[in-house]
């Protein structure tokens, strides 16, 4: 299996951009892994949030394949603490797909059409983050669940 990260729009924070690339290599260690960036809509302001929504939508779903098992960050979505959230990885491991992949959405979430293809949701925290450091969160968890599969000592239980 691969894990693909989607994301709307590039990292502004170099820091939080050495951070990532940082996660993103010690992850490599551990499974295949492309994080892969959607660049921003242009001119934006003469869109409405839906369609906005619908827009980055069509980018999404042009990223994925056929049999890609495609997994949304969203507020609303299953909560998991590090320990459920590699369980999660292994079930996904074990039922032979070939690519997950997690997506971050745009500043108002999903549209329609992603939401009806999505596979699940996964909620990070109760609380919201930038989009800039979801990425960073997220591949860290994804870093964390692989060591804690491995029984590798960065996770304290």
């Amino acid at each position: 299996m691969q894990i693909k990260l989607l994301a709307i729009g590039k990292t502004d924070h170099q820091q939080l951009q050495m951070l990532i690339d940082d996660y993103q290599k010690r992850l490599g260690f551990y499974i295949k892994f492309d994080f892969e960036i959607i660049p921003d809509l242009k001119k934006v302001k003469n869109l409405s949030e839906e369609r906005q929504k619908q827009k980055e939508g069509e980018l999404i779903l042009a990223k994925l394949n056929n049999t890609d098992v495609l997994i949304l960050l969203d507020e609303n979505g299953q909560h998991y603490d590090s320990v459920g959230f590699s369980e999660y990885l292994q079930k996904h491991m074990n039922s032979g797909i070939k690519q997950l992949v997690f997506v971050i959405g745009g500043p108002y979430g999903f549209s329609q059409d992603v939401y009806d293809k999505a596979n699940g949701k996964i909620a990070l925290s109760k609380m919201t983050f930038s989009h800039q450091m979801i990425r960073l969160f997220m591949i860290e968890q994804l870093y964390r669940a692989f060591t804690i599969l491995r029984n590798e000592p960065y996770h304290h239980r």
